[in-house]
């Protein structure tokens, strides 16, 4: 055989081992990372925003000003939720 078809199909055949290790390492990764959902306890989206209490100021009013009733000038008015 020709020493340049020699070399050719040597270059080939390892061109697709290195093919095949990549793919088998990708389904190796996959495989872990499916395990470890499996096994991880259930995430959902936990974290709830806490409520934001109204100050003195009345920065954060969860209603117009003018439409407190009773209220005097000057004062913000209590936010209607519960904390």
């Amino acid at each position: 055989m020709h020493p340049e078809f020699a070399r050719e199909l040597t270059d080939q055949r390892g061109r697709e081992m290195r093919a095949r290790a990549r793919q088998s390492q990708l389904a190796r990764i996959a495989i872990r990372a499916g395990r470890r959902r499996r096994h991880q306890p259930e995430e959902t989206d936990g974290f709830v925003l806490p409520t934001i209490p109204d100050y003195v100021d009345g920065s954060f009013r969860t209603e117009p000003a003018g439409e407190a009733a009773g209220a005097e000038a000057g004062q913000a008015p209590a936010a209607h939720h519960a904390a």
